[in-house]
């Protein structure tokens, strides 16, 4: 586990505090959680961007046509009282 100061305002601080207090947890475990949330998130992207550089509209296109065209079956349609 490593240590970083972290300067931020003081109404951020507070609002931080808060949150964290009506969560039941701590400011150390609300930071962390919101850093890894954005890492999460960024890293998905670049997945993403990486595996859409290595295709062709082509192979999208053809990816696509399998799935094909019919609507789907009234069982296959999710409701609230299912």
């Amino acid at each position: 586990m490593s240590h970083y100061a972290l300067r931020l305002p003081e109404s951020l601080k507070q609002a931080v505090k808060r949150i964290a207090a009506e969560d039941d947890t701590t400011m150390n475990q609300f930071f962390v959680m919101a850093i890894a949330e954005k890492v999460c998130a960024m890293e998905t992207a670049q997945f993403f961007e990486k595996r859409a550089a290595q295709t062709t509209r082509e192979a999208a296109d053809q990816a696509w046509a399998k799935v094909g065209s019919s609507s789907p079956l009234p069982h296959d349609r999710w409701t609230p009282e299912d």
